[in-house]
């Protein structure tokens, strides 16, 4: 199993640092596209796992809205004066307002189920408040490039992309060599304390390595973000853990041999991306 992620890893990294740095931010958003789709794709299982016209219809559903959003929001129209477009903003603050939501029913499990588990409309609602806003959040923030830096967009996308793998990537390895005690074992039986401990200890390289290259960083208010943003992740990844126990998913998908679905890479990140965000506007901008 390990072997198969890092070989999957060792190909799909280049592959997304190339997006990342590589493609303007008007090419970008449309090749990310395919990518939720496939998302899409995934978590209309989550919405009923045995009928693909209920899939597809997300899949379409979420395929349109992205669409729409690229076409009245072009890339060029992003940022004005350092102020993000009203409606990339409303979305990534509904999301914000959706993952307070989520983390009540992450940590009310398995009572909280009783309300949405049996309604294709909850759960797909859930699912478009989950992709969209990480969709949003990752265009405006590659979409802060310019002529002057045109990397300084793909640097931030990657510096959460580092702080949620840094995170995982050691919740992993203490959960193995220390876990003990369960995190939320209605949820995630497999996911400790120690592990999240060792996640955000981790986590913790990300800003070593920042303080390194721009020293003029404030050291205090980039190890809250750090840590939050860290928090926040785990919470991305215990939801998706909720509604695939629910809906009797082991993994979103099989594309990716080693790590699941694209849901299951993704999980993290659609926590992650639109608070941090929201952070950089508030404290950066």
């Amino acid at each position: 199993m390990l072997k198969q992620r890092i070989i999957t890893a060792i190909w799909l990294i280049p592959l997304v640092l190339g997006a990342i740095f590589g493609l303007p931010t008007e090419y970008f958003s449309w090749a990310l596209i395919g990518v939720f789709l496939i998302a899409a794709k995934e978590w209309g299982q989550i919405i009923d796992k045995r009928c693909q016209m209920t899939q597809w219809s997300f899949t379409i559903t979420i395929g349109v809205l992205l669409v729409a959003l690229n076409l009245f929001v072009p890339s060029d129209e992003l940022w004005f004066k350092g102020q993000l477009h009203p409606v990339f903003l409303s979305i990534i603050l509904i999301g914000a307002i959706w993952w307070a939501v989520a983390f009540l029913l992450v940590i009310s499990f398995p009572k909280s189920a009783a309300l949405w588990q049996k309604s294709h409309m909850f759960k797909s609602m859930f699912g478009q408040l989950t992709l969209i806003p990480c969709y949003t959040a990752l265009v405006a923030l590659k979409g802060l490039s310019t002529q002057v830096d045109p990397y300084y967009g793909g640097s931030l996308v990657f510096l959460v992309m580092l702080v949620v793998w840094a995170t995982d990537s050691g919740a992993y390895f203490a959960g193995k060599a220390l876990g003990r005690t369960k995190l939320m074992p209605n949820v995630s039986p497999a996911k400790t304390i120690e592990g999240l401990v060792g996640g955000l200890a981790m986590s913790m390289l990300i800003v070593v390595g920042i303080m390194q290259v721009s020293p003029e960083q404030e050291l205090g208010l980039l190890v809250c973000v750090t840590l939050f943003v860290a928090l926040v992740s785990a919470v991305g990844d215990l939801s998706e853990s909720m509604f695939k126990r629910v809906a009797q998913i082991k993994d979103s998908g099989k594309i990716l041999p080693g790590h699941g679905g694209v849901l299951d890479r993704i999980d993290s990140l659609t926590a992650a991306l639109p608070i941090f965000t929201l952070i950089y506007i508030a404290f950066w901008m």
